[in-house]
C-alpha cells in the first residue's frame, strides 16, 4: 500500500499558555515542579489569577506533546496526521487553525462536539524547567472513535502519546491504535511523555506497549524510573525487552540511541537554555522525520539533538518552518 503519511499520531489536543514564574511561586501555590499535573478548570483559573500580578504570559499556541511532534515532522518536510478531540469553541478554533496552517491533516476539520477544549498552563522557571498544569476538557473524552483506520494503514509510523494513559477511553484508544498499526504492518512508536506518567500509571503504559513497540522514546528520568535502575545504560538493557529500538534523551548530556543492533551516543549541542517546553517533542519529531526519509539512527539523532537544542533557546514549543529547513540542510545535507 502506498504510504501517505510518515507519522500518524494520537494525543491530547491542548492550547498552551506560557508564563515565566519564580520557584517561590510554585512553592507558594503547591505546584509540583518539572511535572505535568492534571487539574480541573477551577484550579487552572486559580493559578492564572494568582499569576496576574507577577508576569505577562507569552503567546498562546496549539500544543500537546504528540501535536508538537507531528508539526515538527511536517516542518522538516514529512507528512503527518494528528488524531485528537477539541470542542466547537474558540480554543478549539485556535487549535485546528494552527494545525491546518502547519499542513497537518486531522480528524477535527469537520463538525466538532460542544464543550470546552483542553488548555495547558506552562510555567517556566529561571532554570528553563517547564512545569505544566493541564485541564484536559473535552480531550479527556478522546476515544477509538477518533481513529481513522485508512489513514493509519497509509502511514509509515504511528506515534502514541504517553499522556493518554491517564484516562480510560484515551488509553483504550492508544492501545487500539497500536493494534491497528500492527494489523496493517505499520511501525509503532510510543513516548513515555513525563516522569509522572511512569510513576503513577506504570501498568497502563505496559498495556500500551503490549508485546513491544518498534521505537520507544523516553528521557533519562522516565527510563530509570520505569526500569527501577540507577543508570541510563542499565535502563536501556531493561528497555530492550519492551521495544525493537529506543531513544533516551539526556538533556544537556545529549542522547543514547539503540537502533536494534548497536547503541549510539549523541553529543549534546551546547546552548543557553531559556525554555525546555517541547524539547522532547521536537526531538521525536525530528528523529521520526529522518528515519522515514532514508537516514540512519545516528544521523537522525544528530538532527534531533540540534533541533531540540535550538528550540530551548527560544520561548514556546515550536520553531518556524524556515528554521526546520535550515537545520535539515545543515545536519542532513538534504
Amino acid at each position: 500500500m502506498e504510504k501517505k503519511y510518515d507519522v500518524y499520531a494520537l494525543g491530547n489536543a491542548l492550547v498552551d499558555t506560557e508564563i515565566e514564574v519564580s520557584d517561590a511561586f510554585l512553592q507558594r501555590m503547591e505546584v509540583g515542579k518539572g511535572l505535568m499535573t492534571l487539574v480541573d478548570e477551577a484550579r487552572q483559573a486559580e493559578l492564572i489569577a494568582a499569576l496576574a500580578d507577577e508576569a505577562e504570559p507569552h503567546k498562546q499556541t496549539s500544543g500537546g506533546s504528540a501535536c508538537n511532534t507531528v508539526v515538527a515532522t511536517r516542518y522538516f518536510g514529512g507528512n503527518s496526521y494528528y488524531a485528537c478531540k477539541v470542542a466547537d469553541d474558540d480554543t478549539g478554533n485556535i487549535f485546528v487553525n494552527d494545525l491546518t496552517a502547519a499542513g497537518v491533516d486531522t480528524n477535527m476539520n469537520g463538525q466538532r462536539d460542544p464543550g470546552i477544549s483542553g488548555k495547558c498552563l506552562v510555567m517556566l522557571t529561571p532554570d528553563a524547567e517547564r512545569t505544566m498544569n493541564t485541564f484536559l476538557g473535552i480531550s479527556s473524552q478522546v476515544s477509538e472513535a477518533e481513529l481513522d483506520e485508512a489513514a493509519i494503514a497509509a502511514s509509515h509510523y504511528v506515534y502514541l502519546e504517553g499522556y493518554l494513559v491517564s484516562g480510560d477511553s484515551s488509553r483504550a484508544a492508544a492501545i487500539q491504535l497500536r493494534k491497528l498499526a500492527e494489523k496493517h504492518g505499520v511501525k509503532t512508536s510510543l513516548t513515555f511523555s513525563d516522569p509522572a506518567m511512569v510513576q503513577f500509571f506504570r501498568d497502563g503504559l505496559a498495556e500500551m506497549l503490549g508485546d513491544g513497540v518498534d521505537l520507544l522514546f523516553c528521557n533519562e528520568a522516565e527510563a530509570t524510573s520505569y526500569t527501577d535502575t540507577d543508570s541510563v545504560e542499565a535502563a536501556l538493557e531493561q528497555l530492550k525487552g519492551l521495544c525493537r529500538s529506543a531513544v533516551i534523551t539526556l538533556g544537556a548530556k545529549g542522547a543514547l540511541i539503540w537502533d536494534g543492533a548497536q547503541s549510539h551516543r549523541i553529543d549534546p549541542v551546547p546552548v543557553k537554555a531559556i525554555d525546555s517546553n517541547g524539547a522532547g517533542d521536537m526531538f521525536a519529531g525530528a528523529f521520526l522525520y529522518a528515519i522515514t526519509h532514508g537516514h540512519d539512527f545516528a544521523s537522525a539523532g544528530k538532527l534531533a539533538a540540534a533541533a531540540a537544542a535550538r528550540l530551548v533557546t527560544e520561548f514556546g514549543p515550536r520553531l518556524s518552518a524556515d528554521t526546520h529547513q535550515q537545520l535539515r540542510k545543515d545536519i542532513l545535507g538534504d
